[in-house]
């Protein structure tokens, strides 16, 4: 089984308010980043803050499953955390995305599921014009790491752990920004989305 993991849990201090429910092209910001990797994946599991209702409401009808971290100020690498330990007993990797960035440019997710496929590398990681980003694929013999991480300390730890167990897949293609402040909500708006 492959597994989605999306990270919905950030406090979105720099915007000032919830951005995962802000609108672009007329469905709420995280709606963008769950739509991007489901179809890819067995099942998806949301994580998000200790008041899941509203991230469920903008994600309607879309079939995933909710981990609730309840502490979200502990930082991304806490969130990381309570998601891979939701993960079912059978899932042999997992593609992890953030839902703050709605613009996944499509061949992304086929292409690290294929180079996994193809090479067995426990991670697989896109670089977009030289520059690593998420979503990256983690297979099961690195969740122990994943799941052991807390604070601020995000996944990249682990990817730049041991270069030997990693495979790059080039992407002629920004690195597919994050909305963190109400410009770079301006900025995606103005740019048009659907």
């Amino acid at each position: 089984m492959i597994a989605g993991l999306v990270l919905a849990a950030g406090l979105a201090r720099r915007m000032g308010r919830p951005k995962l429910l802000l609108e672009l092209g007329g469905k709420p910001l995280v709606r963008w980043s769950v739509e991007a990797v489901r179809p890819h994946v067995d099942e998806l599991v949301v994580v998000t803050g200790p008041e899941p209702g509203p991230i469920l409401a903008a994600l309607g009808d879309l079939d995933v499953r909710v981990a609730v971290n309840p502490c979200p100020e502990a930082g991304q690498g806490a969130s990381l955390a309570v998601g891979v330990a939701a993960l079912a007993p059978a899932t042999r990797a997992v593609l992890l995305a953030l839902g703050d960035q709605p613009r996944l440019p499509a061949a992304v997710i086929p292409a690290l599921l294929a180079t996994w496929a193809r090479t067995g590398k426990p991670i697989v990681a896109p670089r977009y014009r030289g520059v690593q980003a998420p979503p990256v694929l983690f297979a099961r013999e690195v969740f122990a790491e994943l799941r052991a991480l807390g604070g601020d300390a995000g996944a990249r730890a682990v990817v730049v752990a041991d270069p030997a167990r990693v495979e790059f897949v080039a992407v002629d293609h920004p690195a597919p920004a994050d909305v963190d402040t109400p410009e770079d909500y301006a900025r995606l708006a103005r740019e048009g989305f659907g």
